[in-house]
């Protein structure tokens, strides 16, 4: 049916569905409100009350592409669990074993120290199952819910998300508290050597081969992203203006802007029923209208209210479209990716509802819904990531993006590349790139810069005719013209000056 008679045989579908159109200037007034928040969100003054929080992480090294060895990696972020054992090979192969372990509902809500003892016990048996508890590997570990970092290796819990509420860890050190139950076992020796969430590992695995990666972003049952900021801009780091690393990695925490009315002028009565009905009514505003946790809910409402007003599946005999989150976001992929003007997939996910009596016409308006829900999303991630590339003032650069969303939905792609071009108007040349697993194996990559090992004898050390630039450090930005050490060490140096000053050199670059 062409599109013209569809919108003539549903015109109540189509007017809702006007409702969540975006035009260029919304999306411009989107992306100043999102960039003022980030600003807000730096300084000291202002970060109380934004939006967009803007945490430190306190990573301020890069990948090379020259990390090598095996390190383990933890990845929590809901009710599965990751222990991942990754080697890196070369600077294109990285072997991963992992194994998953289901949280239950108890421990997630019991006390913490249940929960950590937990993940010990896990810890233990996967490092036993491959025979390297004695190894003492350096672990990275991804703790994906809103910390204060206050360290590498230090991270506080700001609030439990995702349905957990284990007592006694909210404002305690998590990396502490998983260290003391991995001591209290006594059968296991690891390293913890950094935490991180999963935006950040994002973006560290796409650094390990595309050194421009400067944007982490995952779009999946949750959103948010991460960026490289000027550590001199990073206000709420104790150190920013004394720091000698000219770079960090910043949380934004962005699925709760729009806490402060920002997205109030394209917020729908639809956005607005699946908040009220939401686990934190009034929180993470723009991760409601973009993340795949919520976008199947706000197709449902729409199909709900036309069913009632007896404009769609009018012969429908099931009553599960009327419970809540019944109707998934994968629904959304599969039935997007039928060919234009067929039904196949919209008819299957129908039938899986227990909606008989479907017609083709049906159909095809459910697939109209399906299609401005995911365009909607496109367009305000393309609005995050354009503040951010302007953020950075970067002019070739490249983002790592994860999640099942961005991952699995047909088009999502396409409409974010279209949707960021419309916006960037040529002013940056920008590329994404699907940066597969990066909680677990951006976690490793995390806790390969940060491994203090004894660094290879660098070249200004030997007696052989030396080069006149720096020893190339941990971090991938552009080194400082003024070398720390200056020349070589002469062949009749006394062995013990020579000594000295290589231990200075390693201090000065580890």
């Amino acid at each position: 049916m062409a599109m013209g008679k569809l919108e003539k045989k549903f015109p109540e579908a189509y007017e809702i569905c006007r409702q969540f159109e975006l035009d260029e200037g919304a999306m411009r007034k989107i992306v100043q409100a999102m960039t003022n928040e980030i600003y807000m969100g730096l300084a000291k003054q202002t970060h109380s009350t934004a939006s967009i929080k803007c945490f430190q992480t306190c990573v301020q090294d890069f990948p090379t592409g020259n990390e090598r060895g095996r390190y383990l990696a933890l990845d929590l972020g809901g009710s599965n669990f990751r222990v991942l054992l990754a080697n890196l090979i070369s600077a294109k192969e990285i072997d991963v074993i992992s194994k998953t372990y289901a949280i239950s509902k108890a421990i997630m809500e019991g006390p913490g120290i249940k929960l950590f003892d937990f993940l010990a016990e896990s810890i233990a048996q996967f490092c036993k199952e491959h025979k390297i508890e004695n190894d003492n590997l350096p672990l990275g570990f991804t703790f994906s819910f809103p910390c204060k970092h206050i360290g590498i290796d230090q991270g506080i819990l700001v609030t439990w998300t995702k349905g957990f509420k284990s007592e006694g860890v909210v404002n305690k050190n998590v990396v502490e508290m998983l260290r003391e139950a991995i001591s209290r076992r006594g059968d296991l020796k690891v390293d913890i050597v950094a935490i991180l969430n999963d935006t950040t590992g994002t973006l560290m695995s796409c650094a390990f081969q595309k050194q421009n990666c400067k944007i982490g972003m995952i779009l999946g049952t949750g959103t948010n992203a991460c960026y490289v900021e000027k550590t001199s801009n990073v206000e709420m780091f104790p150190a920013y203006q004394t720091s000698t690393k000219p770079h960090m990695i910043i949380n934004c925490e962005w699925g709760a802007f729009g806490e402060n009315g920002e997205l109030d002028f394209v917020r729908t009565s639809y956005d607005k029923a699946v908040d009220r009905e939401s686990l934190y009514p009034t929180k993470q505003v723009f991760e409601k209208c973009i993340s795949g946790k919520y976008m199947g809910e706000l197709v449902r409402h729409i199909l709900v209210e036309l069913m009632d007003k007896g404009v769609l599946f009018k012969d429908a005999t099931s009553q599960i479209l009327r419970e809540r989150e019944k109707f998934d976001t994968r629904f959304l992929s599969e039935i997007e990716s039928d060919k234009p003007g067929q039904v196949r997939n919209a008819c299957k996910v129908m039938d899986e509802l227990g909606v008989r009596g479907t017609s083709e016409e049906d159909l095809l308006c459910l697939r109209h819904i399906c299609q401005t829900i995911s365009t909607r999303s496109a367009k305000l991630a393309a609005c995050g990531l354009v503040s951010l590339i302007k953020k950075t003032k970067v002019k070739d650069i490249a983002v790592g993006i994860d999640g099942s969303v961005y991952c699995f939905h047909p088009h999502y792609h396409r409409l974010l590349m279209e949707n960021m071009k419309l916006l960037l108007k040529d002013s940056a040349k920008f590329k994404l790139n699907l940066s597969k697993d990066g909680s677990g194996r951006g976690a490793a990559l995390t806790a390969a810069v940060y491994t203090r090992r004894p660094p290879s004898p660098p070249k200004a050390l030997s007696t052989e005719k030396q080069s006149s630039s720096c020893p190339k450090a941990l971090s991938t930005e552009k080194q400082s013209s003024s070398c720390p050490l200056k020349a070589s060490a002469p062949a009749s140096m006394p062995t013990v000056r020579r000594f000295i000053q290589k231990v200075v050199w390693t201090f000065r670059h580890f």
